[in-house]
């Protein structure tokens, strides 16, 4: 059920991407809005990888009633927004569906007046956007009010990260991009992947536009098999590990975001 609007008028949008799949984005964006949730913010995590969903595999929950559905006409919006581990709300995208592999006027009609819908309920509404720099994810990128880049340390995780980057300052204007460096081996990694990332996008991407282009680095998550064992029984680090140090890591991210 949808709840009164927000006393500031509605929520922050944040599209979660990233250059590459297999980065752990969807798993870092779930446990994000359960440490959200815990700050006491109203959260909705939205699976805008329309075509190749997995929030649902992740969170455990049976996608009975999807996007796919609520765009359709077949269901009503509010009957696909379920209580999700964690304490927020999750709206489910369908997987396989074909017909959002390509971005169509329908898509994005239905996209943004969706987000116009939920945008008051909430104070923060997370975008699982899929991974990469097709229509699709640009267009659903574009809706949000920030971007935040997860990433790793491999090689072509960040080569794919700071393709990413380099799309949305030209095409879109971002100036300012948050990071989080995910699976880090040891402590400061994610400091020197922010500045080695920087580095690049100061000599080839912001000369010739109107400003510099800024990573904000909101934390690093370190390698850690707690979450490798959440994921295999399809459950939240935060519901059963919440000692761990990953876990510890993405709280201190969600802090840093409510800020």
């Amino acid at each position: 059920m949808i709840r009164p609007a927000a006393p500031t008028g509605g929520a922050r949008i944040t599209a979660v991407t990233s250059g590459k799949g297999g980065v752990g984005k969807t798993f870092t964006t779930a446990n994000l809005a359960a440490s959200l949730s815990r700050l006491g913010r109203r959260v909705l995590v939205l699976d805008a990888d329309l075509g190749l969903a997995n929030l649902d595999v992740v969170l455990n929950l049976p996608a009975k009633v999807t996007l796919h559905e609520v765009f359709t006409g077949k269901a009503r919006l509010e009957e696909a927004l379920l209580p999700a581990p964690g304490g927020f709300t999750a709206l489910l995208a369908g997987s396989g569906m074909v017909e959002y592999s390509r971005l169509t006027p329908e898509v994005r009609e239905r996209l943004q007046r969706l987000l116009e819908t939920v945008r008051p309920h909430f104070d923060h509404v997370l975008l699982d956007t899929g991974a990469g720099i097709s229509d699709v994810v640009l267009y659903t990128v574009s809706l949000a009010d920030e971007v935040l880049i997860v990433t790793t340390p491999e090689p072509t995780a960040l080569t794919d990260a700071y393709a990413t980057i380099k799309v949305l300052a030209t095409t879109q204007g971002r100036r300012e991009l948050r990071l989080v460096v995910n699976q880090v081996q040891k402590a400061g990694e994610g400091r020197q992947v922010r500045a080695q990332l920087q580095q690049v996008v100061d000599r080839y991407v912001t000369p010739g536009l109107d400003g510099p282009v800024r990573l904000d680095f909101l934390g690093e998550v370190p390698a850690d098999v707690s979450v490798r064992d959440a994921v295999r029984r399809r459950q939240l680090l935060l519901e059963c590990f919440p000692g761990s140090s990953a876990a510890v890591a993405v709280v201190a991210v969600a802090t840093r975001m409510a800020d």
